[in-house]
């Protein structure tokens, strides 16, 4: 349960849709079912529905089905009584009771087990449950909210969710819009984000931002919505460290690094010197026909003639593409955040 007032932030048409369906579904003790990509706020809708309800003054407990091993998630959400497996010395009351007349957020519950789901399905329809290992029911009134990222109707469709708890979990859905749709909510979020980064910071003042900051910042696609916002943000303010002028600099790939180990095993050793190229190949590099002469005349420095190729087709890509970075990105079949990467290693980015 969280002290602090939630901190919903943001004027377009999709975003205000979700959170004035919120606001009317809050007063009814009625199951909701929040929907949206990562990142895009479902735990503070759910922190709004029990605000706005006439439980606000009741718990609000939260659980993350994707957090625990099956073998601890239907003893987490129900309890136990002691002896009901290896390790259970004791009783131990769910989150459940511990939600009684409250509120019982269940974020990523696709991730219940199929016994987790038939005996939520019972707590939802008669507000009753078991605890694991015992045989009394137990009573409880509470107003579950449950989230998900997943295609619901699809796992149920399959089998891999119960088509009749789905029914009882969506009286409302809410499903929460990307931040790639929500453009004009992309500077006010980060202009909050950096006020209170500074004021962490204790900087005396907050300086801005600058418009080459803002034109990354709304060109960007932000997979990880206002998580990733919120992340990137903070990152380069305190990166930043000149109180006095605009933050002109972010960093959208925090892992971006010539030594980034490329697979599961993979290792960094003090001979692996960088390369410096992207993060793939270019293919215009990739497919150059050798020259008859390679044998004959190999450059005296193999990194610094790799790099100055690499520049050669970047600036003939800027150039083919009239300085549109997202064309010459898929001329080159890079990413947007890889083709920045490399304009700013070669000094191309100016201003």
């Amino acid at each position: 349960m969280r002290d602090k007032p939630t901190q919903l932030i943001g004027q377009s048409g999709p975003f205000l849709d979700a959170i004035e369906r919120a606001s009317a579904a809050a007063a009814l003790s009625r199951p909701v079912l929040v929907v949206g990509e990562r990142g895009t706020g479902k735990e503070m809708i759910a922190e709004r529905l029990h605000r706005l309800s006439p439980r606000w003054e009741e718990p609000l407990v939260s659980l993350n089905c994707a957090a625990l091993p099956e073998s601890l998630l239907d003893a987490e959400l129900f309890g136990h009584e002691a002896g009901a497996f290896t390790g259970a010395v004791k009783a131990r009351a769910g989150r459940f009771e511990h939600a009684n007349r409250g509120t019982l957020f269940l974020d990523e519950v696709g991730m219940l087990t199929a016994a987790g789901q038939e005996r939520l399905l019972r707590v939802v329809e008669y507000g009753e449950l078991t605890r694991l290992g015992g045989t009394r029911p137990i009573s409880v009134d509470v107003r579950v909210v449950a989230a998900t990222n997943e295609d619901l109707p699809r796992l149920a469709e399959t089998g891999r969710f119960r088509a009749d708890l789905l029914d009882r979990l969506s009286f409302e859905v809410i499903t929460l819009p990307p931040l790639r749709v929500r453009r004009e909510d992309i500077v006010p979020l980060a202009d909050f984000f950096g006020r209170r980064m500074a004021l962490e910071l204790e900087w005396r003042s907050f300086p801005g931002f600058s418009p080459r900051f803002l034109e990354d910042l709304e060109a960007h696609d932000w997979p990880g919505n206002v998580r990733e916002l919120k992340n990137a943000v903070e990152r380069a303010v305190y990166r930043w460290g000149e109180p006095d002028r605009p933050v002109g600099a972010i960093d959208l790939d925090p892992f971006d690094s010539p030594w980034r180990p490329r697979g599961a095993f993979a290792t960094v050793t003090d001979t692996d010197a960088p390369v410096p190229a992207a993060h793939q190949t270019p293919p215009a590099l990739a497919q150059a026909p050798a020259s008859p002469h390679a044998a004959q005349s190999l450059p005296g420095d193999f990194r610094a003639a790799v790099a100055a190729y690499e520049k050669s087709l970047l600036i003939q890509a800027m150039e083919e593409s009239r300085h549109n970075q997202r064309r010459a990105a898929r001329a080159l079949g890079l990413s947007y955040d890889q083709l920045r990467h490399a304009l700013r290693r070669h000094d191309l980015l100016g201003g």
